[in-house]
């Protein structure tokens, strides 16, 4: 466990960083500061993030859209009909829409 800007981070053995204390204000600035510089589609991703969250702060509750809701829908009626994806469709999809 380190100590970092006011906030605790744990390096678990694959070495990554797990987030377990609460973000600083001056935290929340150097990173938004650096996201400036990220690619437009990047940038694009946390403001959708952060909307949300905002959204969720403001009336306690989410709501999900009309969309979001037969999205939701579908994928259940696929797995009550047992219709999954594979492993490999999943890395594929990982593969192409996460950054590498």
């Amino acid at each position: 466990m380190i100590w970092f800007r006011g906030a605790y981070f744990f390096t678990p053995p694959d070495r990554s960083i797990c987030y377990a204390a609460v973000m600083t204000a001056k935290l929340l600035k150097d990173v938004l500061e650096r996201a400036e510089k990220w690619p437009e589609e990047a940038q694009t991703e946390l403001a959708q993030i952060a909307l949300e969250i905002d959204a969720g702060l403001m009336t306690g509750k989410y709501r999900a859209t009309p969309a979001e809701l037969a999205g939701i829908d579908h994928g259940l009626k696929a797995a009550r009909e047992g219709r999954f994806a594979t492993d490999d469709q999943v890395d594929r999809i990982f593969k192409k829409h996460r950054p590498a």
